[in-house]
């Protein structure tokens, strides 16, 4: 089965088309106009091991709080789409990644409810265009589009830039782990449903 989807989403403040594929091998093609957000993407897209093309734009000269938060909606419905049928996912992840002074812990449960816990204490400051505080935004975005619980956790760190980037790298391997086929092909849940 193909986990692989196209997200076309126009508003009066954003256009964004975006294809992901689950099963990729880190191929990325990404066109935000925000080169930070370019650069996070990008990494979450080759350490996950997914393929995604990304082209959106919006109304950035009020700043690219929209652009960044409709970029999380369209990949959480992306990733809720590639995960339709949930059989045979292994469904949790868990990672504690460093990155130079930084440490974050990320845990994810693709278990159908939608639950952000975001403990990140980072500088309010501006990287490359795009402000700090969005981080949290987008995975809000994201989490309640995709029915994932995700907890993200900063155990240490002070410069911003590490601390997001070990966050979206931290985050592409937990969601590929827990994506991954068991090989029992049930559903990972006492329910039988997810």
């Amino acid at each position: 089965m193909k986990r692989k989807t196209k997200i076309i989403r126009k508003t009066k403040e954003t256009n964004i088309t975006l294809e992901f594929d689950l099963d990729g091998s880190g191929i990325a093609d990404i066109e935000t106009s925000v080169p930070f957000f370019n650069h996070i993407l990008e990494s979450f897209t080759r350490h996950g091991n997914f393929n995604m093309e990304l082209q959106a734009s919006g109304d950035l000269e009020a700043g690219c709080h929209h652009l960044v938060e409709d970029v999380g909606i369209c990949l959480g419905k992306a990733i809720f789409e590639c995960l339709k049928n949930k059989k045979g996912i292994k469904r949790f992840g868990y990672i504690l990644l460093p990155m130079d002074e930084t440490e974050v812990t990320v845990s994810i449960d693709i278990g159908g409810r939608a639950y952000l816990r975001y403990n990140v204490d980072v500088e309010y400051e501006k990287l490359d265009g795009m402000e700090t505080i969005l981080i949290e935004e987008f995975f809000r975005a994201l989490v309640n589009n995709s029915f994932i619980n995700l907890h993200i956790n900063k155990n240490t760190g002070l410069n911003s830039h590490h601390i997001i980037e070990a966050i979206f790298k931290a985050f592409s391997i937990v969601l590929h782990d827990a994506s991954r086929e068991s090989g029992t092909g049930t559903i990972p849940s006492t329910k039988g449903l997810i």
